[in-house]
């Protein structure tokens, strides 16, 4: 009969929507669980910047420390070469002094 159809039909919407109704509430807590574990990744994320944000600005500090120390060996290089030079030449002098002093005698 016309009713016996209807209640059938109505009975398998009825059906599908919770069945439809328990995959909804499934994947809503597949997607709050989702939520919760990209959270804990951002935070790790966040955490792991910090660190190496804190990293970058030690090794900036440090790079400029050297970079200090190299121009301050440089100029003490500079003026090693410039007393080595005129070291040299007042060896050079002193030696040609002995070698005329030793021929006059």
């Amino acid at each position: 009969s016309l009713v016996l159809d209807l209640q059938t039909d109505s009975n398998r919407q009825i059906s599908d929507l919770k069945f439809k109704l328990v995959k909804s509430e499934q994947e809503v807590v597949t997607l709050e669980q989702n939520v919760v574990r990209l959270e804990g990744q951002v935070t790790r994320y966040k955490l792991a910047l910090e660190g190496a944000e804190k990293i970058e600005d030690e090794l900036k500090v440090e790079k400029r420390r050297l970079q200090r120390e190299l121009r301050s060996a440089l100029d003490r290089v500079q003026e090693l070469c410039v007393s080595n030079n005129h070291l040299s030449k007042r060896l050079e002098k002193m030696k040609a002094n002995r070698n005329a002093l030793l021929a006059q005698q």
